[in-house]
């Protein structure tokens, strides 16, 4: 077996101060003198650790009193461990093994550094660089490299983030809920869903948490977690500087810089801009649309007062002002509508053809401009401090989200709804304390409390505003009053809504080892849920008639609303896992939990009767979740590693989205359904070949039924029929494919190029799906066929300086849906959001 040096440097920087510091600093390299690029260093029984960068060189900030034991693992070496009983600048030299295993992935899922093999928890985690390097710059690209993972995505506030295809409801989204899937950055939970829209700056490394989370983390995770790091500032000054250029006019720029500004302070500060033109021409102004326009910062400041305590504050501001997201008419379904209300003849009185009847051709004629100003940031403070055996951490944060969209509903060039904006404006404070560590040399946990506030309101107001068209599209008579001049013709709608509420919860968990293979853990949570809203719409414009029977058409169409609502609920959840570990290779458990996701409140207008609101739909019952899950982590051989899990959700009163035919119920309104089950069987493995080719699959079989849901809505097809309902029990849930799966690959050897030393490398990625459904109602039409994409890269890694790499996404330039969406008012049309055509691009960086 050949042997490899790993000489190691260990040093605490070139002055006194930075030593009282407890600085660590090193460079990893092997026999060669090249340095190991992504090995991990971790101090043992904590949550610090570090991975080494393009130079082979990590700084890890040592929060522990001397002596302590350093784990440092790198793909094709054996485990080294090494004990410091001082501060030393003495040169350590550490001859390992190639043995072809596996190096451990460290994750904090539990608040600690540990290896994933050894967590009794599925996960999934995404690297840095595997994300930088596959243009995989927000989470809807990375979706493409976690199989279990769905977003669907209309505009950043109509965003679903599921796992497994639970978290929130499907569709487009009401403010009024709560998600399901925790969404962390740096330990910080961002409550609403277009934080997932964010470029990433600066990423670590994510790691996704399938089934739920509630005893781990602060706020209530019913279906799973993103768990995003950073990188922190560092002692040691440095930088990267980074320029990509694509088809379709890509341009994107990052820079991050850090180092210190006293002897026990650092500071990071990164930027990241991304412009991409437009992939959908819109004929009506020539104009090519849903482009990308994003700016973003982030800032850390690392303070060390002590080798005990790490303080960091950081903020972070993201403004994203793109020309989009149009859908496109897709198809048109003929509904059970007497005919002069269904679609085809609707355009046709009108004399109205769509622009094109093949969606991938990208046209539309829409004549509302589409605009999606979003704009996110905050500050957070975060203290560690050791404390014994573990870790008091302390998170304060408040964040804040703006929205300004324009949207064409009708997804037409006529002037059917002319106006169709919710602005709004979302505040949240939240503070969690948490302690995590070793009690005895039998049991350890972590356990905390968690208190989240939020404000979410109208800025100024929502508005839908119908246009000259829309007498004919919600005409339910043959009257002639409907053809009235002007009598629809700029009548709308002003919302003006509040929604304050309030999440408390105590959580722990403990982990009991009972024999040194065999361990218990128990966990517990207290929730507490608060919510109230002021809801008040009103009419505006339109023809002005005291005419009775015009004025109930108008009414018909839109309707004022009002209403309070204050809703609470409080609930103990908790869970149980048993975990065994057979030998090295093969570690099982199997898991047995509760979870609640809060009470809601329906805040996009309530459906009606006889014109007045349905006040008892306002409050949207919690959900509440059984699940249980059995695993088994193995390394079958060397150099590789197999994991299998089943699962098994129920869900009583599942949060659901109803779409109804209702223009004045915006975007759907929430209903409960009975019961709901999801269950699966997950695989997942790596497997190094050499020292230089890596490969990585996963594969899920997912299986969702409604297992009671007798008064759902009826589909888009069924509408107009004997009945506005329909019994769907036994149907699928949508957006959840039966087979989901991914399949990557990557050649990494070092090699010289311009007498530079350095890595070439050459990736690819494989994700694919089979069909879906696109309908909370099961649909014979809003089906989304399957389809897979390739994803590609290869490039050269230089040691220092520059390194420059290509990528491209979508290499087959496969023609897809990501969801399929019935228009206001259910004529019968719906649309498509499109997946992305192939780009490709090159990327430079240099390194400081």
């Amino acid at each position: 077996m050949k042997n490899f040096i790993l000489t190691f440097f260990l040093f605490t920087g070139f002055s006194s101060p930075l030593i009282s510091q407890s600085l660590l600093k090193g460079k990893i390299v092997d026999g060669r003198k090249e340095p190991l690029i992504g090995a991990t260093v971790v101090i043992q029984s904590t949550n610090q650790f570090a991975i080494t960068g393009e130079e082979g060189v990590f700084t890890l900030e040592n929060a522990k009193a001397f002596p302590i034991i350093l784990q440092i693992n790198f793909v094709g070496f054996k485990e080294s461990i090494l004990e410091l009983r001082e501060h030393t600048t003495e040169k350590l030299i550490i001859q390992l093994e190639d043995d072809l295993e596996l190096s451990e992935v460290l994750i904090t899922a539990r608040r600690r550094s540990e290896e994933v093999q050894k967590v009794p928890i599925p996960i999934s985690v995404v690297g840095g660089p595997r994300i930088e390097e596959s243009g995989s710059f927000n989470v809807n690209r990375v979706k493409e490299l976690v199989p279990t993972v769905q977003l669907y995505s209309s505009n950043p506030r109509n965003t679903t983030l599921n796992i497994r295809g639970l978290g929130s409801t499907f569709g487009l989204t009401n403010d009024g809920i709560d998600p399901g899937v925790g969404f962390y950055v740096d330990g910080v939970y961002y409550a609403r869903p277009a934080a997932t829209s964010l470029d990433f700056i600066d990423i670590e490394q994510i790691e996704v948490l399938r089934g739920p989370q509630g005893t781990l983390f602060g706020k209530n995770t019913t279906a799973g977690a993103f768990n995003i790091t950073t990188r922190l500032p560092s002692y040691t000054p440095g930088g990267t500087v980074e320029l990509s250029y694509g088809n379709y006019g890509f341009i994107q720029a990052k820079t991050s810089i850090t180092g210190p500004l006293t002897k026990n302070l650092a500071a990071r500060v990164s930027f990241s801009g991304t412009q991409r033109d437009g992939v959908i021409e819109n004929i009506a102004t020539g104009k090519m649309i849903n482009d990308l326009n994003n700016l973003g910062f982030r800032g850390q400041l690392l303070y060390n007062p002590s080798s005990k305590v790490e303080i960091i504050l950081a903020g972070d501001a993201t403004s994203q002002r793109p020309d989009g997201y149009a859908q496109v008419v897709a198809g048109v379904v003929e509904t059970q509508r007497a005919p002069y209300r269904r679609f085809e003849q609707i355009i046709s009185d009108l004399n109205y053809q769509l622009p094109s009847r093949n969606a991938f051709d990208r046209k539309v004629d829409h004549d509302t401009p589409w605009r999606s100003n979003n704009d996110l940031g905050g500050l957070s403070l975060n203290a560690d401090v050791q404390i014994g055996e573990g870790t008091l951490t302390s998170t304060t944060a408040w964040r804040y989200w703006n929205w300004g969209p324009s949207n064409d509903r009708d997804f037409t060039g006529l002037p059917v709804l002319s106006l169709s904006q919710a602005p709004s404006r979302h505040e949240q404070f939240s503070q969690e304390i948490r302690y995590a560590g070793d009690f005895s040399n039998k049991l350890s946990g972590v356990f905390g409390v968690f208190f989240l506030s939020q404000n979410l309101k109208t800025s100024p107001y929502h508005t839908e505003e119908s246009g000259a068209a829309q007498w004919r599209f919600s005409q339910s008579s043959t009257s002639t009053l409907w053809a009235t001049p002007g009598l629809l013709d700029g009548y709308g709608i002003r919302t003006y809504s509040t929604l304050e509420s309030v999440g408390a919860a105590l959580f722990g968990q403990l982990d009991w080892a009972i024999t040194e293979k065999l361990h218990f853990l128990p966990g517990i949570r207290f929730n507490y849920d608060q919510k109230s809203v002021d809801f008040n719409r009103e009419t505006y414009g339109g023809l002005q008639t005291t005419d009775p029977a015009l004025l109930a058409i108008k009414r018909s169409v839109y309707a004022p609303q009002q209403f309070v609502a204050d809703v609470e609920d409080q609930n103990w959840s908790g869970q149980a896992t048993l975990t065994y570990q057979f030998n090295d290779k093969i570690n099982t458990f199997g898991t047995f939990s509760t979870s609640y996701k809060p009470v809601g409140i329906n805040l996009g207008g309530l459906p009606t009767a006889n014109g007045q609101p349905l006040l008892e739909l306002a409050e949207v019952k919690p959900e509440f979740v059984r699940h249980f899950e059995l695993g088994v982590k193995t390394t079958p051989v060397k150099g590789s590693s197999l994991n299998v899990t089943f699962f098994n959700t129920n869900i009583q009163d599942y949060q659901t989205l109803v779409q109804t035919a209702e223009v004045g119920v915006n975007r759907g309104y929430l209903a409960n359904a009975e019961e709901v089950r999801v269950s699966g069987l997950e695989l997942d493995g790596n497997v190094r070949l050499s020292p230089f080719i890596s490969l990585n699959a996963a594969l899920a079989y997912t299986d969702a039924i409604y297992v009671s849901f007798p008064n759902a809505p009826v589909p888009l097809e069924e509408t107009g029929g004997e009945s506005a309902f329909k019994d769907i029990s036994g149907g699928r849930l949508p957006g959840i494919s039966k087979w989901a799966g991914s399949l990557g690959g990557e050649f990494a050897k070092p090699a010289k190029f311009f007498k530079k030393t350095g890595t070439f490398f050459l990736g690819t990625d494989l994700f694919f799906r089979s069909e879906f459904s696109s309908s909370p109602s099961p649909s014979r039409f809003l089906n989304v066929e399957g389809y897979a994409l390739v994803n590609a890269r290869t490039g050269f890694r230089v040691t220092e300086g520059f390194s420059a790499f290509v990528w491209a996404r979508n290499l087959l330039n496969q023609n897809y849906y990501e969801q399929l969406l019935p228009a206001a008012g259910n004529a019968g049309h719906y649309a498509a959001v499109l997946g992305d055509p192939l780009t490709y691009g090159m990327t430079f960086r240099y390194a400081f």
